[in-house]
Parts: C-alpha cells; sequence; structure tokens
C-alpha cells in the first residue's frame, strides 16, 4: 500500500468508480436485462444464496455466530443448514417458491433457519419479532406461509390462530420452554441439537436444485406504521448485489486518500462484528449477516440492547466494528464507563436506517482515533444499500449518505413528475438491480411505488455536484409552515449539536392560521440539563425563524423508534395530540 497524499481528495468519485468497475477487477460490472430493463449488475456476485452457503464452508471451525456461552462455527452453521433443508424439502414438502416464514429474536438458529430454506428454494419470509399475534397473523396468512420457524415467545402469539392459517402445515419452535405443551410444533432441537453440537452433525449436501439470480428470495413486510404491512418481493439477485454494494465504498475511500485498496489475504484475520439490529430487518440480514457469512467473519448477537453489555462483548470478543443505527453509536462514545472497557480492536462504525447528526463522526473520531466510520443509506425495498458514505468522504460531508454505489442509479423527481433543476430538493427515485420486484399480492402498490424500474423513496433528497446524496426529510413529514418548507432533519441536526442532546424528534403539530408548526422531542444526556429556552435559542442561531421548534419537550429516556431503528413519528404525534 503506498503512503497516503496530503492533498484529499485525490481523485473524483467518478474516477474512483471507474478504476474500481473496471474489466477484470473484482467490483467489475456487467449488463443484464431484468424485468424488461437493461441493469448494471456486479458481474462477480454470487449467483444465489445457495452458492454463498457452499461458499462459507471455506471458513471451518472458525467462529460464525457466538450468542453467550452457545458458538455456531462455519462448518457447524453449513452442517446445521444442509441438514434442515433437506427436512424442509424431503420431510415436509418444500419446494420452489413455497413461503418458509422465520418469527424469533437474533439467535443462531435465526441464520440456520434463513439460510436452509434459501438454498431449497423458498421464499424467506423473515418477520418482525415484535409483530403481536393480530400482525403474525395477518403476515403468515398474507404469504400464505406452509411452514414458520419460531422461538416459544412467538409460538405463543400464533398458538391460538393456527386455525385461521389454512396454508400453515408445520410449526417448528426453537429453544421451547421446558415441560410446555407444543400443541403439535416440532422441536428444532430434535432435528439438529443444541447449536454448540452442530459442527457434530452429518457432513450432508444441500438438495439438488438450480437457483437462478432472479428467482423469488425474500418477502420482507415494510414496518406497518401506516396501515397493514407490505410485503417487498426480492430476488437472490438483489441480496447478492448487497454483498458486492457493500465493499465498493470502502475500496472507493482507500482511492480517494491516494492509496491502493488491500489486496483479500486469506490469512489475515477476520472481523467480528456486534450485532445491534434485528436479522428481520434487511440491514441485519442482507448487510450484516449475508456479508459476514460470505466473507468469515465473526457475528456476535445480544439478546437486546444494552450499551453496558456491548461494551463488556467488544472487550471479550474482540469486537472489529458495531453500529445499526445512529443512536446506539452514540451510547457507546458517550459511555460514563467507556474507559474502563478495553476497546482497541474497534476498527468501523457504521450506521444507517435513521438521520445521523452531523457531528457523531467528529465525535467517534474524538473517542476512537483510529476508527473509520461510515453511514448509509437504503430501503427494504432497495435491499439495503444504494449509497454509503465512509472515512475520509464522511469526515468531510457528515451530513451526506455519499454517492450512489457504481450499479444504482439515482435521480431528483418533482410533484410534477418531471427530474428537478440541479442543486433543488426532490424525492429521490432509485433503479438497479438491488430493487424488488414489487410487493407481494399488492400490483396496485407495486405501480404506485415503481416506475419503469425506478423505485420511488418516499424520501426527500438533494444531490451536489459530485453526486453525493443528502437525505432532507420523508416526503410525508415536512413541514410546510405558511408556505415554508420545513426539513424536520434539518432542524434534528441543530439539536444535535447542542451538546446536552442525544437524539431528537422534530413534527408538526397544528395551527390554525399557518397550517402547521414544527415542534421538537428531544432526549437529553444523562447528568446533563438543558432548558427549552436554551434549546430554542441554539435552533435559531443555526437556522431561519420560521423553522425554530415552537415547544421542545425533553426526557432522559430513548425516543420511541421502531425495529428498523426509525423515530416513531407517528406515535409521537399521536402522544403530543393527547396531551
Amino acid at each position: 500500500m503506498s503512503e497516503a497524499t496530503t492533498a484529499w481528495p485525490v481523485m473524483s468519485v467518478a474516477k474512483a468508480h471507474a478504476l474500481l468497475t473496471a474489466p477484470g477487477s473484482a467490483f467489475e460490472m456487467e449488463t443484464v436485462e431484468i424485468e424488461g430493463h437493461a441493469l448494471r449488475t456486479w458481474k462477480n456476485a454470487p449467483r444465489s444464496l445457495a452458492q454463498i452457503l457452499l461458499a462459507s464452508r471455506l471458513h471451518g471451525e472458525r467462529d460464525c455466530i457466538v450468542l453467550g456461552e452457545d458458538r455456531m462455527s462455519f462448518e457447524g452453521h453449513y452442517r446445521a443448514a444442509c441438514t434442515l433443508a433437506r427436512v424442509l424439502r424431503e420431510d415436509h414438502g418444500i419446494t420452489r417458491g413455497d413461503r418458509v416464514a422465520i418469527a424469533m429474536r437474533n439467535l443462531p438458529e435465526w441464520s440456520v433457519a434463513f439460510w436452509a430454506a434459501a438454498a431449497c428454494g423458498a421464499i424467506v419470509v423473515p418477520l418482525n419479532a415484535w409483530f403481536t399475534g393480530q400482525e403474525l397473523e395477518f403476515t403468515l396468512a398474507d404469504c400464505g406461509a406452509r411452514v414458520a420457524i419460531v422461538d416459544h415467545e412467538r409460538l405463543l402469539r400464533i398458538e391460538a390462530r393456527r386455525g385461521a392459517l389454512h396454508a400453515l402445515d408445520t410449526v417448528i419452535v426453537a429453544r421451547p420452554d421446558p415441560g410446555v405443551e407444543l400443541h403439535g410444533a416440532l422441536r428444532w432441537e430434535d432435528t439438529l441439537g443444541p447449536v454448540n453440537g452442530y459442527g457434530d452433525l452429518p457432513d450432508t449436501t444441500l438438495p439438488p436444485i438450480d437457483i437462478a439470480p432472479e428467482d423469488e428470495a425474500t418477502i420482507f413486510y415494510t414496518s406497518g406504521t401506516t396501515g397493514k404491512p407490505k410485503g417487498a418481493l426480492g430476488t437472490h439477485r438483489n441480496i447478492c448485489t448487497n454483498v458486492v454494494s457493500a465493499g465498493v465504498s470502502w475500496a472507493r475511500a482507500f482511492l480517494r486518500r491516494g492509496e491502493r485498496p488491500p489486496a483479500p489475504d486469506a490469512a489475515a484475520p477476520r472481523k467480528a462484528v456486534l450485532l445491534t439490529v434485528p436479522f428481520f430487518h434487511v440491514t441485519g440480514c442482507h448487510s450484516v449477516l449475508a456479508t459476514s457469512i460470505l466473507a468469515g467473519n465473526k457475528i456476535v448477537l445480544m439478546h437486546r440492547w444494552d450499551a453496558d453489555r456491548a461494551l463488556e462483548l467488544i472487550e471479550r470478543e474482540r469486537i472489529t466494528g458495531f453500529g445499526g443505527v445512529p443512536t446506539i453509536a452514540w451510547q457507546i462514545v458517550e459511555h460514563p464507563r467507556l474507559a474502563d472497557y478495553d476497546t482497541s480492536s474497534v476498527e468501523t462504525v457504521s450506521y444507517g436506517g435513521a438521520p445521523a447528526p452531523p457531528d457523531l463522526v467528529a465525535r467517534i473520531a474524538e473517542v476512537f482515533p483510529a476508527t473509520l466510520s461510515g453511514n448509509g443509506y437504503g430501503l427494504t425495498e432497495t435491499s439495503a444499500i444504494t449509497c454509503y458514505n465512509s472515512s475520509d468522504d464522511y469526515r468531510h460531508r457528515p451530513a451526506s449518505v455519499g454517492p450512489a454505489v457504481p450499479v444504482c442509479d439515482v435521480r431528483l423527481m418533482g410533484p410534477d413528475g418531471g427530474e428537478v433543476a440541479p442543486g433543488e430538493p426532490g424525492e429521490l427515485w432509485i433503479r438497479g438491480p438491488n430493487v424488488v420486484k414489487g410487493y407481494w399480492n399488492r400490483p396496485e402498490a407495486t405501480a404506485a411505488a415503481i416506475t419503469d424500474g425506478w423505485l420511488h423513496s418516499g424520501d426527500i433528497a438533494r444531490i451536489d455536484d459530485e453526486g453525493f446524496i443528502y437525505i432532507l426529510d420523508r416526503a410525508k413529514d415536512m413541514l410546510i409552515r405558511g408556505g415554508e418548507n420545513i426539513y424536520c432533519v434539518e432542524v434534528e441536526d441543530a439539536l444535535f449539536s447542542h451538546p446536552a442532546v442525544v437524539d431528537a424528534a422534530v413534527i408538526g403539530i397544528p395551527h390554525a392560521r399557518l397550517g402547521e408548526e414544527p415542534a421538537a422531542l428531544v432526549q437529553l444526556k444523562e447528568g446533563v440539563d438543558a432548558s427549552e429556552e436554551e434549546l430554542r435559542a441554539h435552533v435559531a442561531a443555526r437556522l431561519a425563524a420560521f423553522k425554530v421548534p415552537v415547544r421542545i419537550r425533553m426526557q432522559r429516556e430513548p425516543l420511541q423508534r421502531n425495529a428498523n431503528g426509525k423515530i416513531m413519528k407517528r406515535e409521537i404525534r399521536a402522544q403530543w395530540s393527547g396531551s
């Protein structure tokens, strides 16, 4: 690797992408017709999830997934997935296109179930473990799942609803409570035994089925904060695209610094990732699970997020990367006992799924000076990554989520259906091999969300002259105060920059004359105080007067977020109007 130059950047994003995607390179592209559209794709991406699973066996006895005292090696993971794939196909008749649902918290068994179902040609349906029994019933019925693989808590939620689920033939329960009646559900352990014994399972093979890149692989249901959830139907190519896209931004960072990206080294120590988001979200599944299974990285799980426990695991498991959503990074870097733990193994802090305060990157650099940080943007419908901002690019543009990865096209559209003028905000539209086929059994919703291959993100953004994308707000959450547009994220960023603020959410509250006005709910740091007047003055010093919240409420407990890490503004509005 060459020495970094003092000038930065030494090349444009366009030139870096051209070098990275040149013929013969790891990120080489080719054009493929998908759903009638000629799209750039990663030439060297795996063809299917089954191919990733097969490749993962090369990592042998290295730790694959760790939860407490449970340690599953890559060899054990492979044998368990192959065994379960055979059982699903031969004992339960699961074949190409059948739906297999997974409803459990983050457990090692979740990964085995996912790869087994995908490798036998089924469509995997990861369900939100936070769903109520009613929501689980709706999604299981909507997708027509033939098999549901659950943990004990989810079993209890669907037990009384089995009669309404006419397609559901089989329920397999992992880690059932001892002595509890399972009412016809099958015990996971009767087939696979305990996690620590997976490496002793018979050496079997995957079912003989040829899976093509465009075959349907997953249905991820949207969070459902507005109406019934919709199932985003993804393909094997969608997920395998994300596996490659995850690496291109980090490689680009080396070129922008004037360094050569390091060559793959099979003997190099593997990474260890602390997973703080659910597997049932595309960040946890596509960006962490799929990439780690292919690369041979260890995934360390937590029963639930707890900053103290996270620091213990960082020290014990020599964690090299953590993140998830910005508030998790904040809780680590601001932890009062951070210095009591050995965090020297940390190399990256990355996050996505929610807006990040621009000064977070500076705080991370202060606490972990040798660490690279990054912020990405994507949707369930884009199979995770659309763009990513890392390393020096992130330090110089902390408010940006980065440029689109080379296989993605983006553009900004106005309410009249035309592209907006350069420099103006508009709704972000995305096209590429990562965009899902549509919504399961929702042709009208699919037609409303995808136009000629372009996904309407619903997010308001602007794009600078080098292609860096700035997410300004959700289109539906943008405030209009007396005819003036207010992008909530801009006000939230101003609040974030106050030293007492950990988290912030800006909403609109009704006003008889102006239509609506901005108001804010903020989480204050432990041991630090700030008054409403102080916070309003802080925002007023940074933004136009019409953008200053007319009311600010403060609390010590974290703001309410859904499983995807997004602030639940609908609930905040309801609480505000009801008080």
